[in-house]
């Protein structure tokens, strides 16, 4: 039978990612995302309703998060739907719930929501950063495309190919 499970989701950290470990010394993070959904109901009104979904992150990828996001800061996530099971200690009964397993995240700026930039007089956020691992020989340094470079903020707007390093320095983006 074949099958296919990838989710894609765009919200905001509803608080700061920690990091922790497990027994066996593996890191991890756990951060729930606020999807925002608009839609219109059956008399034509526009309705906003907040998903508050669950994602985990383990290894390189939770230490950057967590050294990087804070509460509010937007993040695109793909991964995976997992289910957790356990059983409740007060009533004995199974129980479950379906989470994310994050695979990468994509960094963005606060005020870019939905595709076309953001709006970069808002400040303050990070610039583009992917957390994905990359392939041996590649260096830790952003690449950057070749352009006119007449952006305001002198700047690069697109997205980042590496990991920050972990010397102390600001980020890249």
């Amino acid at each position: 039978m074949a099958s296919f499970n990838k989710v894609i989701i765009m919200g905001n950290l509803t608080r700061t990612p920690e990091l922790r470990s497990t027994p066996g010394g593996a890191q991890l993070t756990d951060l729930t995302l606020a999807v925002n959904e608009s839609y219109k109901d059956k008399s034509g009104n526009m309705q906003e309703s907040t998903h508050f979904i669950e994602v985990t992150f383990w290894g390189k990828q939770a230490e950057t998060i967590c050294r990087w996001k804070k509460q509010g800061d937007p993040l695109l996530v793909e991964g995976s739907l997992k289910q957790d099971k356990w059983v409740d200690k007060e009533t004995g009964k199974n129980r479950s719930k379906l989470k994310v397993h994050g695979v990468s995240c994509t960094f963005l700026n606060r005020g870019q929501g939905g595709g076309e930039g953001g709006n970069r007089s808002q400040g303050g956020g990070n610039r583009g950063t992917q957390t994905r691992p990359q392939p041996t020989g590649q260096g830790n340094q952003a690449q950057e495309p070749q352009g006119s470079g007449d952006d305001d903020d002198g700047g690069y707007d697109g997205y980042a190919t590496s990991l920050p390093g972990n010397s102390g320095e600001e980020p890249p983006f």
